[in-house]
């Protein structure tokens, strides 16, 4: 799952030209220089690499964590239980290392569990306005770090600074303060639906699960560590957070955080792994009430399986998604929404699970939809920029990791391969790109049958599918189409034909003419794409059980 807000979020609007500053060293400056069997072909405005040569000199005042090597447990940064392997965190605009960490074992995590779970008693009986103090002092220590926070993400996981700054370290300051603003609607007792005061002899009490394992991604890292950390602790329950190892750092530095705003030891752990070590012993472990997890669909089967073969624990997941956007001939300004679709589908590098990446247009429109989105990736107003993550400015930056680098291209492979037309993009880095960075180029495929593997499945990397339909059925038709059910789109004035779509439409979220879901509200998923409920009071209800407790005077 990518949090990322729908169309809008972060994205540069038509009027806005890239920014240059003095500093930028390495530009992928992309112009349409030729036109090959109808696909526009990328060139590129390349100098020397950025901040030298080693990896020592990238970005050489990075504020690294100081535990990079230690697990967080019982309120103590500590080195791992026996020797443990090593995995060098790579920063992707250069292929090269930045910093190291160590992967935990299963007695790393059965130590986390054994302190979560001493804490539990005294934690969750705390009052709701003591544990609301500690996050409180948590948002302010986040607020100060922020810059630190920022620093890292771009570092670890490829997004541009500016992005960094704005989206990626600010969304821990707005689901923060998201959760202090709905606990003040949280009740842990409540009523029988319809009975008044008085007449009833039943409380609903909403109690802490317990201990919970937090498994997040790499793509929004402190984005889903906030999502799941800061509503778990508010409601009474205490944690262990598996962070992924392949962006690691930002959550060492909220470890941090949580240490400096006091919150007693085993309340909050954390131990880095891979999914296969310490992902599947917190999965499977007995002494664990719930894992709240998100990323690929695949990894939340396994999960799930796990869970169900120990102790039958509650599975909260949030998966992949293949969002569709869905343009009807009505459109008041069809240039702005094929805008807003493309810039939508690559933000963040294509790596959000609510991107828009099948754009569905009437046929009406269809040809001048396709005009439109491509100049829009090849143009953008002028220049569209893949560069460092380091360097300010409106550009995409590279994804994440080698591998992720390597999925995308096979994707764009298998586009090629089954027939769909390619206008924009397409194999490789840009050319004369550092070869060392994992950078894609944004890719538009068209003429796109529902049946092929780019309209089927997640792609996760800087590629549109757009298609054509006639019909509002079958634009349903396509869009319901795949086997995941997060977020859809919808593009039309017809009142009507926006209920009828909000009710046969089968996604947790659908986002109707561009106007994204208010503060608070859920992130919902359906189908392959999960059953979490991350958000809003949703959000807190999630790390709770109900007790039903009758006939107390």
């Amino acid at each position: 799952m990518a949090t990322a807000s729908n169309l809008g979020r972060g994205l540069r609007p038509a009027t806005m030209g890239p920014r240059l500053p003095s500093s930028l060293k390495l530009i992928f400056l992309w112009t349409a220089i030729a036109n090959n069997g109808g696909a526009a072909e990328v060139g590129v405005s390349y100098s020397v690499a950025a901040c030298g040569g080693g990896a020592e000199d990238e970005c050489p005042n990075l504020p690294l964590p100081r535990h990079g090597l230690e697990f967080y447990i019982n309120g103590r940064w500590v080195a791992p239980s026996e020797p443990s392997s090593t995995l060098p965190v790579i920063n992707p605009s250069f292929g090269r290392p930045i910093s190291t960490i160590s992967l935990g074992r299963a007695a790393d995590a059965d130590s986390a569990i054994r302190a979560a779970r001493g804490a539990l008693p005294s934690w969750s009986e705390s009052s709701l306005a003591e544990r609301r103090r500690y996050v409180e002092r948590l948002l302010q220590i986040y607020r100060r770090r922020r810059e630190e926070m920022a620093q890292l993400i771009s570092a670890e996981m490829g997004s541009p600074i500016d992005e960094a700054r704005g989206a990626q370290a600010g969304s821990g300051v707005y689901h923060i303060r998201q959760f202090l603003r709905a606990l003040e609607y949280f009740e842990s007792e409540r009523l029988v639906p319809g009975m008044a005061e008085g007449s009833s002899n039943t409380v609903i009490r909403l109690e802490p699960i317990g201990v919970v394992a937090l498994i997040t991604p790499w793509n929004w890292p402190i984005s889903q560590v906030t999502l799941k950390v800061i509503p778990a602790l508010l409601v009474g329950c205490t944690c262990v957070l598996k962070p992924s190892e392949m962006a690691p750092l930002s959550s060492l530095l909220f470890a941090e955080m949580i240490h400096e705003a006091g919150f007693p030891p085993g309340v909050f752990n954390l131990v880095n792994g891979d999914g296969d070590g310490v992902g599947s012993h917190l999965s499977s472990h007995d002494d664990v009430d719930m894992v709240s997890f998100t990323g690929s669909t695949r990894a939340g089967r396994l999960i799930s399986q796990a869970a169900a073969a120990s102790n039958l624990k509650k599975v909260s997941l949030e998966l992949g998604g293949k969002g569709a956007n869905l343009i009807f001939d009505d459109v008041v300004d069809l240039e702005k929404v094929v805008r807003a679709g493309v810039w939508g589908c690559f933000d963040n590098t294509g790596q959000n699970c609510n991107a828009p990446t099948r754009m569905l247009v009437q046929r009406g429109s269809y040809d001048e939809a396709v005009r439109i989105a491509t100049e829009t990736t090849c143009h953008d107003g002028g220049a569209a920029l893949v560069g460092p993550a380091h360097e300010p400015g409106d550009h995409y930056g590279p994804v994440a990791t080698g591998a992720q680098f390597e999925r995308v291209q096979g994707y764009i492979q298998s586009g090629i391969d089954q027939g769909a037309k390619l206008v924009a993009g397409g194999l490789g880095r840009p050319p004369g790109a550092n070869t060392g960075g994992f950078f894609v180029r944004p890719t538009v495929f068209v003429d796109v049958m529902p049946a092929m593997t780019i309209a089927q499945e997640e792609i996760f990397g800087p590629v549109l599918c757009i298609m054509p339909f006639d019909t509002e059925e079958e634009a349903v038709e396509i869009a319901n189409g795949t086997p995941y059910g997060l977020t859809n789109y919808v593009h039309t004035e017809d009142r009507e034909r926006q209920r009828r779509l909000a009710r046969s439409l089968k996604s947790g979220m659908i986002e109707m003419n561009g106007i994204e879901a208010d503060g608070g509200a859920p992130f919902a998923a359906i189908k392959a794409s999960g059953n979490g409920r991350e958000g809003g009071i949703w959000g807190l209800e999630d790390f709770t059980v109900i007790k039903v407790v009758s006939g107390i005077d």
